[in-house]
């Protein structure tokens, strides 16, 4: 090569490495985006999103160590790296179209079918095939993953080789210096992530990533098209990569809308990633209801049904404020949707607390402090769902990591007369916490003498060892007396809560000797509220086997891991 011929000059070597490690580290950060990218839709469509990050990591990681190896085949470094980079970019812009196009095909069939076959409406075909099919395409971000990580993995070696032809020579740190680039590149790619992707619509910030994964190549196949064969023809491709670029900035986010309806049984009317989850709500018609239907899903899980929400919210808030001697200061852990706030406020509060960590949930239902871009539209139907809940003068909403805020409202003396505790179910390392003895020995100091706690605790037919831990886990925190109490929610099954008092009475003996429901519900009465607080016989004799939900031990959430493993199972078999 000419650049090898004669001795470079200092100032022309630093330009080349200049350009080439800057490369590195965009290519670096690109490569840990893409990464996250796959990690986050995996646990969209898996429903699990732990495993999926820890898996799709793992996964890709391997990959990146196999394509490591893989660039030896490539004798011809400066076009293999200038292709590659442009293949990266393609991939990495529309593997998560593709895969959600392949899992909408997937869910479509059985009703393709059904229509062709003019089988009635309400039969639903899910045959072997459709089955395989639909479980097949939901491991898709896998593939993708392994092959973007045989891709990314071969960037290093290639750039190396690289930088030695245009030192002309062997360089002794060479493998230190495109390192050094890679660890600060993903670094900026991580915070770029954290920062901003991570509240973009995924297809915009697929496309952003591609883009500059687009404009590194073009600047490499600039500076180096005299050694790039079928330079003319990847220009070609960088142009037509721009264009698909603008297509899915443009329009990525309505076809991966358009597309995701059909993960869901009912149609999707909104769909939103915020910074610490994804929201999606869907709406469906009933002869039965007045009103449409509404339901909201967290990362792919149900977390309520305007059908039948009000049986679940007045289970978790009668009870406890039944048990409360006082109600003059309510407090709120989670419940970011203002449906427990509702029904506390039908009660003669003097002020309600509640703190959730999503600023963006509690915007799109009612929550007017942030600057969100939820449709007014959708505000109004969930603010009307709430009875505009959170615009109440006796509610302060505060957005803030509950486990931090408690330790904070403790350090200035505050008490509370009732305690709501209203959490999406163990089902992430992260939610651990919020129900160990270390969070609940906090809430318990938080609470009046005479108050009553009460705590969403998964179900207890489903998910009967993560059950009965919370349990075990409020009385090793100290409280005085700890029970349980269930009722079948429609939407969910049979499911379970937790109710406790620091001394006195338990609060089942307190609601048993109430007179009458201070406020009338629809849905509750005494002896409905006291009939829940029955078990079928040998329900709790595997309590001494239980473990105690530790602060760090993470025994909850593998007791609920395990157990919905284990459903699924059933389910497929």
């Amino acid at each position: 090569m000419s650049t090898t011929t004669s001795a470079p000059s200092r100032a022309h070597l630093l330009g080349h490495d200049f350009l080439l490690i800057t490369v590195m580290a965009v290519l670096a950060g690109c490569g840990l985006i893409y990464e996250y990218l796959l990690s986050h839709y995996a646990g969209r469509v898996l429903g699990s999103v732990e495993s999926a990050i820890y898996a799709m990591i793992g996964t890709m990681i391997v990959a990146m160590g196999i394509g490591a190896f893989l660039a030896r085949w490539f004798k011809d470094a400066f076009t293999a790296f200038a292709w590659l980079e442009s293949l990266i970019a393609l991939v990495g812009m529309g593997c998560i179209l593709a895969i959600a196009s392949v899992i909408a095909v997937s869910y479509s069939l059985p009703h393709i079918f059904s229509e062709i076959f003019n089988l009635p409406a309400d039969t639903v075909l899910n045959g072997y095939v459709f089955e395989k099919l639909q479980e097949w395409s939901r491991f898709l971000p896998y593939v993708f993953g392994l092959l973007l990580g045989l891709l990314i993995g071969m960037e290093i070696p290639l750039i190396a080789r690289i930088r030695q032809q245009v030192y002309g020579r062997f360089l002794e740190n060479n493998a230190g210096t495109i390192y050094g680039a890679d660890y600060i590149g993903a670094g900026i790619g991580a915070a770029i992530w954290v920062s901003i992707m991570l509240a973009m619509p995924i297809m915009q910030a697929a496309a952003w990533t591609a883009l500059f994964n687009i404009i590194a190549g073009l600047v490499f196949l600039w500076r180096y098209h005299q050694h790039v064969r079928f330079a003319k023809l990847l220009l070609v491709c960088h142009v037509l990569l721009l264009v698909f670029f603008a297509f899915v900035l443009v329009l990525g986010t309505s076809w991966m809308k358009n597309l995701s309806n059909v993960l869901y049984k009912d149609k999707v009317i909104y769909s939103q990633a915020t910074k610490y989850q994804h929201l999606v709500l869907t709406e469906r018609l009933s002869r039965n209801q007045p009103n449409a239907i509404t339901d909201l899903y967290l990362n792919g899980r149900l977390q309520f049904s305007s059908v039948d929400e009000q049986i679940y919210h007045s289970m978790l808030v009668y009870p406890a404020m039944l048990a409360s001697n006082r109600h003059d200061r309510v407090l709120i852990i989670g419940g970011g949707d203002g449906l427990a706030l509702r029904d506390v406020l039908k009660w003669p509060v003097k002020h309600v607390t509640l703190v959730d960590l999503d600023g963006q949930l509690l915007n799109l239902f009612g929550n007017d402090v942030g600057d969100y871009d939820a449709p007014e539209k959708i505000r109004t139907r969930l603010a009307t769902l709430n009875n505009h809940s959170m615009s109440d003068p006796r509610a302060e909403i505060r957005t803030a990591d509950a486990f931090l805020e408690v330790e904070a409202m403790l350090a200035k003396g505050e008490r509370f007369d009732t305690i709501l505790i209203d959490l999406p179910d163990p089902n992430h390392p992260d939610l651990n916490k919020m129900y160990s003895d270390y969070f609940y020995n906090h809430v318990r100091q938080l609470l009046a003498p005479d108050g009553a706690v009460a705590v969403q605790s998964t179900s207890p037919y489903h998910a009967k060892k993560a059950f009965l831990s919370i349990a075990k886990t409020m009385k090793a925190a100290g409280f005085g007396y700890v029970e349980q109490y269930q009722q079948n929610i429609p939407s969910f099954g049979q499911w379970g809560w937790t109710i406790a008092t620091t001394a006195g009475k338990s609060a089942s003996q307190r609601i048993r000797e109430t007179n009458e429901l201070p406020v009338p519900s629809r849905w509750v009465s005494k002896e409905y509220l006291l009939a829940s607080f029955v078990f079928p016989n040998h329900f709790f004799e595997q309590i001494n086997t239980i473990e105690v939900n530790r602060l760090g031990s993470g025994t909850l959430y593998d007791y609920y891991r395990q157990a919905w493993q284990v459903e699924t199972e059933l389910y497929k078999n």
